[in-house]
């Protein structure tokens, strides 16, 4: 038994894939993640400062995506662009190499687009959070309003959100897998390809959760160490 698990992972290669899926899955959750956040943290702002109009746009942006399921998220933005990205691209030549990047980049703006409404809200939070009370020893002191946000604000905030942006990252780990059905081969889509070639699904399906935990694992683990890092000396352990 353990001779014939030898040959199907080792010497057909299906454990070299699965970790070059794992690796396209970290890659892209990575990207995905680190761009809502971006873009997540001025609309938060925006959002926390309740600017007219704007606010309204950025909840509505908010409640919608957070509302209908991830896996619809990335069918509107793939099929709603692959025509006109096409015909952009054909009319400059670029058409091939486009194909063949495009599962990636919508792979990334979608984990993104998904990341960033849930992190609006996180950092709202977050920021609504820091104490009233430094904010009022800024102003005694008579510092500038920039200054109290970036050195008092803001790090606190983060501070503060560090939990929830950990609870952010775990599922946009996940939502990962959703991606497979743009034809990207990340860690689900070349779990189904073994399991069908294979006929092994249960085996196959069983290693991918294994390292869906195991990236999920290290990854609390790291958060967990950098919240206890940021809490020293506000009573954390």
């Amino acid at each position: 038994m353990l001779a014939d698990f030898w040959i199907l992972m080792v010497e057909r290669g299906w454990a070299l894939a699965l970790l070059r899926g794992s690796a396209i899955t970290i890659a892209i959750g990575l990207l995905g993640m680190s761009l809502g956040f971006v873009i997540a943290t001025p609309l938060a702002v925006l959002r926390w400062q309740k600017v007219a109009v704007v606010s309204q746009l950025v909840d509505a942006y908010s409640i919608v995506v957070r509302g209908v399921p991830g896996l619809l998220v990335i069918y509107l933005l793939f099929f709603g662009s692959v025509d006109w990205v096409k015909t952009v691209t054909s009319a400059f030549g670029y058409q091939d190499s486009v194909d063949n990047a495009y599962p990636y980049i919508i792979g990334v703006i979608a984990i993104a687009a998904i990341s960033c409404a849930y992190s609006i809200e996180v950092i709202r939070g977050a920021l609504q959070a820091v104490p009233h009370g430094l904010l009022e020893a800024a102003r005694s002191l008579a510092l500038p309003g920039t200054v109290t946000f970036f050195r008092i604000t803001f790090p606190l905030a983060l501070r503060l959100a560090l939990g929830g942006i950990n609870n952010v990252w775990q599922m946009t780990i996940k939502d990962t897998s959703l991606i497979s059905v743009v034809g990207l081969q990340e860690l689900m889509r070349t779990a189904a390809i073994a399991a069908g070639i294979t006929r092994s699904p249960l085996l196959f399906y069983c290693i991918a959760a294994a390292l869906f935990f195991g990236m999920t694992a290290v990854s609390q683990s790291l958060f967990s160490r950098a919240e206890r890092a940021l809490n020293r000396g506000f009573g954390g352990r």
